[in-house]
């Protein structure tokens, strides 16, 4: 029989929101598949969690391209929903394929001096304490995102609240408040408000920035629809910085709470790769993705039915001991660490180098050029977002190198 209950990792209970990890530990033992007490289904070792994301029998939606019943919400209509990672074949194969030379590895490392650049700039203002996330891990991917769609960087305090609440609108309103469902509501008609006048402006002024190249597709033929081109430039600002925030975040504060491995990584910073690696397994800013079934599917000897919402737990599959030796060590030097805190499949992250990349660059460069920082504060504040995102970081930077 199919375990059902929360077993502790529910949204209404503020420890699990503030440390999962211990209550992943748990699900791993006593309900590795479970149907949460909502009726949705989950998934929480490392094994079950690849072969779902990896399974062409499930997807973003139901297969008449619809969602199930606990995420119709009253608002599903003033939504946009279109937004290419909330799609399935061929409207997910056909906006991603646009927007994808923009991400490519080659693309994204001829990012790197206006990286650096920006980093640079940012550290230079900072004297005595630094908060991470408001004079760094802010303005870094904000900054670049801009660039990349075109989006007035001086605009970038304004949709600051707004992108945070936003992604509540990922959740169906029975795993959320009413308050942060309406947050998520108002959040969402900002963004749509601010979109749809920067879209008519731009189409005077097209330039060679990926919002421009999206209204070009639309014109050129059917290839996109409005609602299509305000769910992807909406879509693309907020991945483009939240999850990237949160990284930078969360990795600076885990090297600073492992000053052994904060050492390693300054006395060898070619580590930088493997060390922003680790910090994505050991406290990824997204710790779930869902997926619908398409058909029924075995998962550990339980046959989930077609039409099903099912959560993999990817933070919790990149603890799993079955994969991970020492799962709850945080190691920049594991070679082995194949996390999956980008998801896979189809609809593996589209920015994941561009993320890799900012955050080997602010973390990098913060470490080298401070090496003595250290903590100003072990009070945790986690910020407004879905995702698991520091609210604020201060540190305290001590000499210049």
């Amino acid at each position: 029989m199919t375990p059902t209950g929360w077993f502790g990792a529910d949204p209404g209970n503020s420890e699990y929101i503030d440390n999962p990890y211990p209550y992943y530990r748990r699900l791993r033992a006593v309900a590795p598949v479970h149907r949460t007490p909502v009726g949705s289904w989950r998934v929480a070792l490392y094994d079950h969690v690849n072969d779902l994301l990896r399974d062409p029998r499930v997807g973003m939606r139901l297969r008449d391209g619809g969602m199930p019943e606990m995420y119709r919400g009253g608002e599903e209509a003033e939504r946009p929903r279109r937004f290419m990672l909330l799609l399935d074949p061929p409207d997910h194969t056909r906006i991603r394929k646009l927007v994808s030379k923009a991400f490519t590895p080659r693309a994204v490392q001829a990012m790197r001096p206006r990286i650096q650049q920006i980093v640079d700039d940012l550290l230079s203002r900072v004297d005595g304490e630094i908060d991470v996330i408001d004079d760094l891990a802010f303005p870094l991917p904000t900054f670049v995102i801009c660039e990349m769609l075109g989006v007035p960087a001086d605009d970038r305090n304004t949709f600051k609240t707004w992108t945070a609440d936003a992604t509540y609108a990922l959740l169906p309103a029975v795993l959320s408040s009413p308050e942060k469902q309406q947050r998520a509501l108002a959040a969402g008609m900002h963004l749509v408000a601010y979109f749809s006048e920067l879209i008519a402006d731009r189409r005077n002024h097209l330039g060679d920035d990926l919002m421009s190249a999206m209204i070009r597709a639309e014109e050129e033929g059917d290839r996109l629809s409005m609602e299509e081109l305000l769910s992807n430039a909406i879509g693309l600002l907020i991945a483009g910085f939240e999850t990237t925030m949160g990284l930078i975040g969360n990795g600076v504060r885990a090297l600073l709470t492992h000053r052994d491995q904060l050492s390693i990584l300054q006395a060898r910073p070619q580590l930088i790769e493997s060390a922003v690696e680790e910090c994505l397994r050991f406290d990824s800013p997204i710790q779930a993705t869902r997926r619908i079934t398409h058909a029924p599917i075995d998962i550990g000897g339980h046959t989930i039915p077609e039409g099903e919402a099912v959560t993999a737990l990817t933070g919790s599959a990149n603890r799993d001991p079955a994969r991970f030796p020492d799962p709850d060590r945080f190691d920049i030097t594991r070679e082995d660490n194949p996390h999956l805190s980008f998801g896979f499949g189809p609809h593996i992250c589209l920015g994941a180098h561009l993320a890799r990349l900012e955050s080997q660059v602010a973390i990098g460069t913060l470490v080298q050029r401070f090496p003595e920082l250290e903590l100003a504060s072990e009070k945790i504040e986690w910020g407004r977002s879905l995702f698991r995102v520091l609210a604020h970081l201060p540190v305290a930077l001590g000499r210049r190198a």
